[in-house]
C-alpha cells in the first residue's frame, strides 16, 4: 500500500494540490478503507486535473484503476476509491465545511510538505 499512497501523494503535488494529508484508519473497526488522502484546490478545473493526474499516474506506475470515481461532473468534491485508499479532493471551502480531518481526529495524521 505504501507505493500506492506515495504515487497518489506525488500526483497531487504534481498538479499543485494544497494541504495534502493522509489519515491512517487501520485501527478503526468498520472503516471503509485503510487510508484517507485529502487535499484541496481553488478551482473545479484544478480539482478535475488532480483527479486525472492521480488516475493516470497510478495506472502508469502500478497498473491499478480506481474502483469508482465520484464528483468529477461538478468538480467540487471528487472521491476516488482505490480499495485500501480513498482520495478526497475538495474545493477549499467545501473541505472546511465537511472537515473530514475532524471527523477522524483520533486517526494518525501525516502532512505532506513539498518545496
Amino acid at each position: 500500500m505504501d507505493k500506492l499512497l506515495d504515487t497518489i501523494v506525488e500526483a497531487i503535488d504534481d498538479k499543485k494540490g494544497d494541504n495534502i494529508i493522509s489519515l491512517d484508519l487501520t485501527e478503526f473497526d468498520g472503516a471503509i478503507c485503510d487510508t484517507f488522502v485529502i487535499c484541496n484546490a481553488e478551482s473545479t478545473t484544478q480539482i478535475c486535473s488532480i483527479a486525472d493526474g492521480i488516475e493516470e499516474d497510478v495506472q502508469k506506475e502500478l497498473q491499478i484503476r480506481p474502483y469508482r470515481i465520484e464528483g468529477k461532473e461538478n468538480g467540487i468534491w471528487v472521491a476516488m476509491d482505490y480499495g485500501s485508499v480513498m482520495v478526497h479532493i475538495f474545493q477549499t471551502e467545501m473541505r472546511k465545511f465537511y472537515a473530514l480531518e475532524d471527523m477522524w481526529a483520533d486517526a494518525d495524521l501525516t502532512r505532506y510538505e513539498f518545496e
